[in-house]
């Protein structure tokens, strides 16, 4: 698969809908133009179970895992699984993997959680292995990728990065480790209004978790925020280098930074900032539960 230089992706939050919801999500990205459509692993549904249905239900638009958790399954399942979906569906799926966090892996799946780039560097030793068994073919992959080790891992084994959480000046910096040639498929979230006040809570309420989880906030600190930026929900300035809102212009603007700063693919997250019809859903409302249509339809590509 080669990815088309400054393309347009999606995020994708699954765990709060039915399959016949994501079929018909999936469905409306494609026809949009959307170039691929990232997905999480989170509490509900299992990686490549969602990537598989995806793929089923639309007809060229790339999927990506985003990211699938290492500590879900062996190198040889992850493998296995991957390049049956590359012979299923030939050239459109792209697997991302990532150590996830603590409180899923330790606290949820009951494994203990290890130091991310030593066990990342031994799982790909693992997924080598591996592929003396099986002779499939290998579908692009990517890790899930804030530091500069993990970064510079991925540059080493992979295709490329999927940062998340991460403002433009991070998109440079990555571009600055990771080498020209490698992906950089990074995450924007987007809001969609100009009323400041409104933007700030909806986008407070969305990084609640990040706030909490060391390997995010410290990508922040990293990039050149401080622990100030970090109190009382973030500050006015954090929160907006995370969430872009405003006009279309404004919010076209952030995902030109991206790309300005050497992002391969921006992915678009909505954030709602008014309640919708999504609220009731069946895994319970989360901020990244409801594709906002308003703004995909803005955006889209073309």
């Amino acid at each position: 698969m080669k990815m088309k230089e400054k393309s347009l992706g999606v995020f994708l939050y699954p765990d709060n809908f039915s399959a016949a919801e994501l079929a018909e999500f999936a469905q409306r990205f494609e026809s949009l133009g959307y170039d691929a459509i990232w997905y999480p692993e989170a509490m509900v549904y299992e990686s490549f179970t969602v990537g598989a249905y995806l793929l089923s239900q639309t007809q060229s638009i790339a999927i990506a895992s985003g990211i699938a958790n290492t500590y879900g399954r062996d190198a040889m399942a992850t493998l296995q699984a991957s390049q049956g979906l590359e012979e299923f569906y030939p050239g459109r799926f792209i697997t991302g993997l990532g150590v996830s966090h603590k409180s899923l892996v330790q606290d949820m799946r009951g494994h203990v959680y290890r130091k991310p780039l030593e066990t990342m560097r031994t799982y790909l030793d693992q997924m080598d292995d591996a592929r003396q068994y099986l002779h499939g073919k290998n579908p692009p992959l990517v890790l899930g990728a804030l530091g500069p080790k993990m970064m510079e891992l991925a540059a080493e084994r992979t295709d490329g990065v999927h940062p998340f959480n991460s403002p433009p000046e991070h998109t440079h910096w990555a571009r600055e480790l990771v080498g020209p040639d490698k992906w950089i498929c990074t995450a924007q979230h987007v809001c969609l209004t100009t009323d400041a006040e409104k933007a700030r809570a909806a986008a407070r309420k969305a990084m609640e978790f990040y706030f909490v989880t060391p390997n995010h906030y410290r990508n922040w600190l990293r990039v050149g925020y401080t622990t100030a930026d970090l109190e009382n929900g973030g500050s006015d300035r954090l929160i907006d280098a995370l969430v872009a809102w405003g006009t279309e212009e404004q919010i076209r603007d952030r995902i030109q930074q991206h790309f300005d700063a050497g992002a391969t693919q921006v992915i678009i997250n909505t954030i709602k900032s008014e309640n919708n019809s999504y609220d009731n859903a069946i895994g319970g409302y989360n901020f990244q539960s409801a594709p906002q249509w308003e703004t995909f339809e803005m955006l889209k590509p073309g």
